[in-house]
């Protein structure tokens, strides 16, 4: 089969430039498991978080608040996508010189001392001072890739699902991508394939950029004591863990950051009792028995900064990888620039306030190595 643009990956970054660019072009979506957003995306913690990540990274976040509004208007299938939590960034004695150069880096996070924490989470216990997010949001996941994968079926995206890339390569100005069953043609390839973008690259012969998949572990556990549903998400100030109400329960993570080859992550038990003992340590929650626990994959390049772009040295083939854990609420800002870049827009730096330099894949060619050759994976690597 043949299209204008192969979009490689069917999690919240593939699904939404998919949307996208359907607009203007023919596009294949192909994503390598037999069900769409089954890694990150379906085990995202889901949280709009203005005041998390690079400075970049906030200013996408910001920009596709105004989207997620959007869609929610427009798409009553949607609802509403955001939700009122609020992020409450706590921290100890020791740590408040921390919360102190945070508080002065992020515009609108309101300081609080430590008697008007506890009156946020009354379960919280040691802390010195904290800072208040107020706009912050739980996000309807679900709901936000159903959105895009409704939009890209109607404006005709064909989705291959259970299609791993097997291999592909420049061929007539264009691409020929391999698929255990199909064979597709096209002008535009998109690596959206998150922790396995890098192989991507490798089985068309690009050079990776040296993404890192990262592992998070997430937990729901069992309270020893009354929580209440409208506590917000309370992150420690170094990142140690978090925790917020699910339901009757808490859902708690160690905020933990191992690195992983690609693949279908699994919680491990010592993670999940890392994660308690931290929050039980911090809280008088008294969390106990497990209700159920995850593991995702957060992918970053090196600078912490997604990768979106045109790769210089592969024409025809555009990166829109290393999300990290922030590429749910970013992805609305990066599908819509990113469809601009590939349509050649001029103005597609006026989609977001954000210099395209700190995104763009050309800013690790002098730690990528030398170009590939043609043929030079084949046989081997």
């Amino acid at each position: 089969m043949n299209a204008d643009v192969v979009v490689v990956g069917g999690g919240i970054a593939g699904v939404s430039v998919a949307a996208a660019i359907s607009a203007r072009f023919s596009v294949v979506l192909v994503e390598r498991e037999p069900l769409l957003a089954h890694h990150s995306t379906g085990r995202s913690a889901a949280a709009f978080l203005q005041s998390y990540g690079s400075r970049e990274v906030r200013r996408l976040t910001g920009s596709s608040r105004r989207i997620f509004e959007q869609i929610s208007q427009e798409d009553e299938l949607a609802g509403g996508l955001l939700s009122p939590r609020g992020l409450l960034w706590v921290a100890t004695k020791d740590q408040l010189p921390r919360l102190h150069r945070l508080c002065d880096s992020v515009p609108g996070l309101e300081p609080l001392d430590a008697e008007a924490v506890v009156a946020r989470c009354p379960a919280l216990r040691h802390v010195a001072g904290g800072a208040l997010e107020r706009d912050a949001q739980d996000i309807d996941v679900p709901a936000l890739h159903q959105h895009f994968v409704r939009v890209a079926r109607t404006r005709g995206v064909r989705i291959l699902q259970a299609s791993p890339i097997v291999s592909g390569n420049r061929a007539g100005g264009g691409w020929q991508l391999r698929t255990p069953r199909h064979t597709i043609g096209a002008a535009i390839v998109v690596n959206a394939a998150g922790a396995w973008a890098d192989e991507v690259a490798v089985a068309l012969e690009v050079r990776p950029v040296g993404l890192v998949p990262l592992r998070r572990t997430v937990a729901v556990a069992r309270a020893s004591t009354a929580v209440d549903p409208g506590w917000p998400l309370v992150m420690d100030v170094d990142e140690g863990f978090y925790f917020k109400p699910e339901g009757p329960h808490v859902l708690v993570s160690p905020a933990d950051e191992n690195p992983s080859r690609p693949c279908d992550a699994q919680p491990d038990e010592v993670d999940v009792a890392i994660a308690l003992d931290r929050v039980n340590k911090a809280t008088a929650l008294g969390l106990r028995s497990i209700v159920s626990a995850w593991t995702g994959l957060r992918t970053f390049a090196r600078d912490r900064n997604p990768v979106v772009g045109a790769d210089e040295a592969a024409p025809g083939f555009f990166w829109l990888a290393g999300q990290g854990g922030y590429g749910i609420q970013m992805a609305p800002a990066l599908a819509r620039l990113a469809a601009a870049l590939i349509a050649g827009e001029p103005a597609g730096e006026r989609h977001v306030d954000v210099p395209l330099d700190r995104l763009s894949p050309r800013r690790f060619d002098a730690a990528r190595g030398p170009r590939w050759r043609p043929g030079a994976l084949r046989g081997g690597r």
